[in-house]
């Protein structure tokens, strides 16, 4: 696995010196350095970066705030913080950062937090399911049943060849696994043919959460939240084997949010 690697720093012999480490790893390619947060977040924009080497004191827009901006998006880069200071290190983590690296750089500490990206990287791609349905093309002659225009309370998904339609209030969570997107009810397990990302256009919103990239969540049907580590929470359903969902760090303060605590 190659990682592309973007290297953000306002200073220039910090920028070649960790150029320099980095080219010891034969799974980082550079393909990008940035002078401010501005800058950087213009370079994301254009290119999927795996991973973000971050300092904190930037002019302007800092690191840290930055990192807050990234993860709004589709898939950010997984973000080492880079730093001088160890002060911000619990801030660092609120904003989903997978490792803070003081300076001057060890290579070995440096390894472990590429290794960390690598293990998260891999848990990303396997919770991106390749979409198995058919591309329709379209047709000015078909009736609005054809083309898809009327919409319907319910999710096609599949138990021993047949399909069933499931009232989306009849739905506890969806997740990937295997690269194939599932619906729990209260006591099914069910296969459906949509992405998770569709999936979730196609529940809305309201009562549903993506509380992490592989989980779509009804809140109504939460009977417990546990917290777990590092921020996160882990979620008890009322289904018949009171599954536990995880929340990410990211997705963790706006479900407080949502649930008012």
């Amino acid at each position: 696995m190659t990682l592309k690697a973007l290297i953000v720093d306002d200073e220039y012999p910090a920028r070649q010196e960790l150029r320099f480490m980095l080219g010891r790893f034969n799974n980082i390619e550079i393909v990008g350095e940035a002078t401010s947060a501005t800058e950087a977040l213009a370079l994301i924009r254009a290119l999927e970066y795996q991973i973000l080497f971050l300092d904190i004191n930037l002019p302007g827009m800092n690191g840290l705030e930055l990192g807050a901006v990234i993860q709004e998006l589709p898939r950010p880069p997984f973000v080492i913080f880079v730093t001088a200071y160890d002060e911000h290190a619990l801030e660092a983590f609120d904003v989903n950062a997978v490792d803070y690296i003081l300076k001057p750089v060890d290579e070995k500490r440096l390894k472990r937090a590429i290794d960390r990206v690598i293990k998260a990287q891999q848990e990303r791609e396997a919770c991106t399911p390749v979409p198995v349905h058919a591309n329709l093309t379209a047709d000015t002659n078909k009736s609005p049943a054809d083309t898809g225009e009327i919409k319907i309370n319910r999710i096609p998904a599949e138990k021993q060849g047949k399909t069933i339609l499931v009232d989306i209030s009849d739905v506890f969570y969806a997740f990937t696994e295997s690269d194939y997107v599932y619906i729990k009810t209260f006591s099914d397990k069910l296969f459906t043919r949509f992405t998770l990302k569709e999936l979730e256009a196609r529940l809305g919103g309201g009562m549903f959460f993506r509380t992490h990239r592989c989980y779509i969540v009804n809140l109504h049907k939460v009977k417990e939240i546990v917290p777990f580590f590092n921020g996160t929470y882990n979620l008890v359903l009322e289904d018949k084997e009171r599954s536990e969902v995880p929340v990410s760090r990211a997705q963790a303060k706006k479900l407080r949010k949502i649930l008012g605590f």
